[in-house]
């Protein structure tokens, strides 16, 4: 891609995605995520009605009288983005690609930090990591991620979102808001999925298109795996194949939601035909409320 035509597009979506990030996401962000951490700040004399289980034992035993820890909100995040950049975000039969609805998605999250005064980084992998970026503050930081994210091209098309979240919890030592955003077309990750949302504060955005539910009756079409580079016919006119292609869609569905639920993971599903602002904001909503 020529730097011109990038500079416009890095430009075009960060007009947009700023402005909703400004307008729509200004106070939700800080409601949804404020206080998941708790810094040391001081130490005073016990009072009563103060919390028993704050007394700091050791400055107690040195002035024989019990004072507490005091802590407060911590008003630096650090914000992680893992994003899926395997071959299956290439895809999109509705109004965008996968890849290019993770784009916006990953500048507006990106945005709302930066006006919250948090750090940002981010994980691009495949069935490898491919590229991190450390957290750091600033526009010029943003807008590097959002140019990465726009041309940034895999040396593999698989998925291993497990590699990923092992990666991420060895790098990363802080306790992060970490966004998860694939289409999870991969297997085996359950285990590293609890492991990381113990010591990170995971939610999952999953990226679908309705054509991976749903079979038009076209005939007999010739199907592309992104990911292997298989082709397979299907006979798309057969009633019974459509009925099977669905079924198992929603079995897939089914069994994602159950293990976000299983490992208390905040998620939503955001599709290729419809604005991604609304799940999102009652994504926001939902963990403010809590």
């Amino acid at each position: 891609m020529e730097a011109t035509e990038l500079l416009k597009k890095v430009r075009k979506i960060e007009i947009k995605t700023r402005g909703i990030s400004n307008q729509v996401f200004s106070g939700e962000y800080h409601s949804a995520f404020k206080g998941r951490g708790m810094a040391f700040s001081e130490v005073r004399e016990y009072q009563p009605g103060d919390d028993i289980r704050a007394i700091d034992w050791n400055v107690t035993a040195r002035f024989n009288h019990p004072f507490i820890k005091v802590f407060e909100e911590e008003r630096e995040l650090t914000v992680m983005l893992l994003v899926d950049v395997s071959g299956s975000e290439d895809f999109g039969t509705q109004k965008q690609f996968k890849k290019d609805i993770i784009t916006e998605l990953c500048a507006v999250l990106a945005f709302s930090a930066i006006k919250n005064n948090d750090k940002i980084g981010i994980i691009f992998f495949s069935d490898k990591i491919e590229k991190f970026i450390p957290p750091k503050k600033g526009k010029s930081h943003i807008l590097r991620i959002i140019r990465d994210l726009i041309e940034f091209k895999p040396s593999s098309k698989r998925t291993n979102i497990e590699q990923a979240l092992r990666y991420f919890t060895n790098v990363v030592k802080k306790r992060s808001i970490s966004f998860l955003i694939s289409d999870f077309m991969s297997e085996g990750f359950s285990e590293a999925l609890k492991i990381t949302n113990k010591k990170h504060d995971l939610v999952a955005l999953r990226i679908y298109d309705k054509r991976e539910h749903e079979l038009p009756d076209m005939g007999l079409i010739k199907l592309l795996d992104a990911e292997t580079g298989k082709h397979k016919w299907v006979d798309t006119s057969s009633h019974q194949v459509r009925v099977h292609y669905l079924a198992a869609a929603k079995k897939r569905e089914a069994e994602l939601r159950d293990l976000f639920n299983k490992c208390g993971i905040d998620n939503t599903s955001i599709g290729t035909h419809e604005p991604y602002i609304q799940p999102l904001m009652n994504l926001f909503k939902m963990r403010n409320s809590r």
